[in-house]
């Protein structure tokens, strides 16, 4: 079940899509999953983020082929960090490239979103709190992320604002262990990975987090992202399509100058 959150007519409803079609529902799927009478054009429709100001945390080197490319050991514990709800916005919004900034990358990523609230979860039991899955792009500043990790810190170097595009669905039956992801930077392809080769598959990352917080419905977390990372630039096109859930596509632009 493909579940959206979308805008028509100013007001903002959730959904499930279905080809062309988005049955509306009565409130939050996080709550209950029940549909109205109404159904809804897609056509007519404009997606957003699949949940707002959601908790999002992020996993760093957890694709054994990414820690390889960037000259990395694989982590013994997972690389754990958080980024400001701030940060979401949906497919097609534009991520909008800061003006002091000198190397943005992008990072296609699975993304989690957990469905009930979850504590001391074993590995077995993990799957049952997920709500579902949706593609992510951590965007990153390079530079002030390298300074920020030469004090074990990193916050500021992920958290601007427009630097997690979310969506463009939420597919609540998936397998997440070995998923194919490929990022394209204007229609080439930059990574070509699955999550097979993940350091710490999405049941390990729950019961980890879930040991020492409650998880709530809503949080996402981005799984990693596979090796290929690179550089954008305003006007480029990002495309990070996932198998089973589609494609999120997003644009750069350059920020408006500040006084």
């Amino acid at each position: 079940m493909k579940i959206v959150r979308y805008i028509i007519d100013g007001n903002s409803h959730y959904g499930v899509l279905e080809d062309q079609s988005i049955s509306r529902l009565t409130r939050s799927p996080l709550v209950e999953i029940k549909r109205t009478d109404i159904v809804d054009s897609l056509d007519a429709a404009r997606l957003l983020s699949p949940f707002n100001y959601p908790r999002i945390f992020g996993l760093g080197y957890n694709y054994r082929a990414h820690s390889k490319e960037v000259g990395k050991q694989s982590p013994t514990v997972p690389c754990l960090f958080m980024k400001p709800s701030t940060t979401v916005i949906g497919p097609d919004e534009s991520i909008v490239y800061p003006s002091h900034c000198e190397n943005v990358h992008f990072e296609g990523e699975l993304t989690v979103i957990i469905g009930k609230e979850a504590r001391h979860v074993s590995q077995a039991d993990a799957l049952d709190y997920v709500f579902g899955y949706t593609c992510g792009n951590d965007v990153s500043d390079r530079v002030l992320q390298r300074k920020e990790s030469e004090f074990g810190c990193l916050l500021v170097g992920k958290g601007y604002d427009t630097f997690a595009p979310l969506g463009p669905v939420v597919e609540t039956e998936l397998d997440p262990s070995n998923l194919h992801l490929v990022t394209r930077v204007n229609g080439e392809i930059r990574q070509d990975g699955t999550t097979a080769d993940l350091v710490f598959d999405v049941p390990t990352l729950i019961a980890y987090l879930s040991k020492y917080m409650t998880l709530l419905p809503g949080d996402h977390i981005m799984t990693g992202t596979p090796a290929g990372v690179g550089p954008i630039k305003p006007g480029d096109s990002i495309e990070v399509e996932i198998e089973g859930i589609g494609t999120l596509r997003n644009n750069v632009i350059s920020e408006d100058p500040v006084d």
